[in-house]
């Protein structure tokens, strides 16, 4: 079996170690999801630099001051660091002062989950460390070390360091922030690992999207190129499945009561609107209330575990939004896995797997329209294939409900490129007639593209001959995941 490699993540490594190489006082956030390989990028960095400064890391809890200070020294004696020269630290204020003593000496200092600093009772430590901060950017060049601190509550970091008002706004140094790995780095890691066949890389990009601890766990259950069914089995079933309480440990701990139950709403039914929603929770509660909207918005906000999608070309207060489950892990779990493995100690394991296994194609249905604009983007980006586009209409629907699954634009060729997406290629040939019809309704309530070339393709994983040729005698351009794939690596 082929070594795991670092993939991906050239740009943002290579200003990570411009950093580094620097040699003076740095101040760095780095931002992204939990998982999503901060902490691996930084690991990266500091190995091709052959960095030999010490290092100290500790990931704060979401505790008390105490349970901070505690968690702070079991790091020290972890990291061996001479109680002599850095005593340790027993209040707030000492804290910051060891950071402060330590990256004079040197030391590249890692804060995981920074954004717990921003909760109630570390006000004052935020004061001490940007006192500290400063003094140390006053030294500048003197000061080997530097500070790195870690987020994946995007808000909760902005509100430490990037709000006016905060003791640290103004103080970072760098900035990096971490989103999924591109398709072309999940085609990277299939080639070395596994066989990259179109219906696996959606069943794997629907499971995990571009997540590289997602994929270097199966690497690790020895699954990554397994059968759909034992991959399942060995990765949420199994009573040492690395991934049977992620959700709850990594997502959902964050979050209370309605937070849940909107949570899996949404999951569950893709692209409601904010009554239906609002409707449904009453309904399932038993009760009046009138707090679901506030819990959308910290959903939406806060956590950005929730994407609010206007009607095309709406203005920003438009009424008739659409809500969906932004993170494919947490939409995948909520959807299709978590029911099924809740039951795993009262009914057999294999009716389980199968159960999980139909509705994960229920949501692959639901994420190869959204595989297909990233594979569009990304060929556009990377000057692959036909269309480059210079932006993406996000859906479109009207009072006739209108659907369009894609719809690419190249303004520089006035071009327009309508494709519907299906994960079965019947489906797909069932649906032309109204494919046509949604694109003609477009036009008529989009003038301005009448007069524009206009381009129809019709997506699914995999098209045969026969398929391809049903939908070229329509005038429809057959594309499967091996045609957008093709020339990523």
């Amino acid at each position: 079996m082929a070594d795991w490699k670092f993939y991906g993540r050239r740009g943002q490594l290579a200003d990570l170690e411009r950093m580094l190489g620097r040699r003076r006082w740095f101040f760095a956030k780095v931002t992204g999801r939990r998982r999503i390989g901060k902490t691996t990028l930084i690991q990266q960095a500091m190995q091709e630099l052959g960095n030999r400064q010490p290092v100290f890391y500790v990931q704060v809890p979401d505790a008390d001051s105490a349970g901070l200070l505690s968690a702070v020294n079991d790091a020290l004696e972890t990291f061996q660091v001479p109680a002599d020269r850095h005593p340790r630290p027993t209040n707030l204020l000492q804290l910051a002062k060891l950071l402060e003593s330590m990256a004079e000496e040197g030391y590249i200092l890692i804060l995981d989950e920074f954004q717990y600093f921003h909760r109630k009772g570390y006000e004052e430590f935020c004061s001490y460390l940007q006192a500290s901060v400063d003094r140390l950017e006053t030294k500048g060049g003197q000061v080997r070390g530097g500070l790195i601190v870690l987020g994946s509550i995007h808000t909760e970091m902005v509100a430490l360091l990037d709000d006016r008002t905060a003791p640290l706004y103004n103080r970072v140094t760098d900035t990096i922030h971490l989103t999924h790995l591109d398709v072309g780095s999940i085609l990277t890691i299939l080639e070395e690992h596994a066989e990259p066949t179109p219906e696996r890389l959606l069943f794997l990009w629907t499971l995990f999207e571009g997540v590289p601890k997602f994929y270097r766990d199966l690497y690790e259950q020895d699954v990554l190129g397994g059968e759909r069914k034992t991959l399942l089995r060995r990765i949420f079933f199994e009573s040492s499945s690395p991934l049977r309480s992620e959700a709850e440990n990594w997502f959902l701990r964050e979050l209370r009561g309605r937070y849940d139950v909107i949570l899996k709403f949404v999951a569950r039914n893709p692209g409601r609107m904010h009554q239906e929603i609002v409707q449904a929770i009453r309904e399932s509660s038993g009760t009046a209330d009138t707090q679901v909207g506030g819990y959308l918005k910290v959903l939406i906000e806060r956590f950005s575990l929730i994407e609010r999608k206007l009607p095309i070309f709406a203005p920003p207060n438009a009424k008739r939004s659409r809500y969906y489950v932004t993170d494919n892990f947490l939409c995948s779990w909520l959807a299709a896995l978590a029911n099924p493995v809740s039951a795993i100690a009262f009914r057999p394991i294999d009716e389980l797997i199968e159960e999980a296994d139909q509705r994960l194609e229920v949501v692959e249905g639901r994420s190869l329209e959204k595989l297909v604009g990233q594979l569009y983007e990304e060929r556009s980006r990377k000057g692959i294939g036909d269309f480059p586009i210079t932006h993406r209409v996000q859906g479109f629907w009207d009072k006739a409900d209108t659907e369009l699954d894609l719809v690419a634009i190249d303004e520089t060729t006035e071009t327009i490129r309508f494709g519907s997406c299906k994960r079965s290629p019947k489906k797909l040939m069932s649906d032309v007639n109204h494919f046509q019809q949604h694109v003609e309704r477009f036009l008529q309530a989009m003038p301005r593209y009448q007069g524009w070339k206009q381009q129809f393709v019709g997506i699914s994983p995999v098209l045969d001959s026969a398929q391809r040729r049903f939908l070229t005698s329509h005038d429809i351009l057959p594309q499967d995941l091996s045609d957008l794939t093709r020339d990523l690596i």
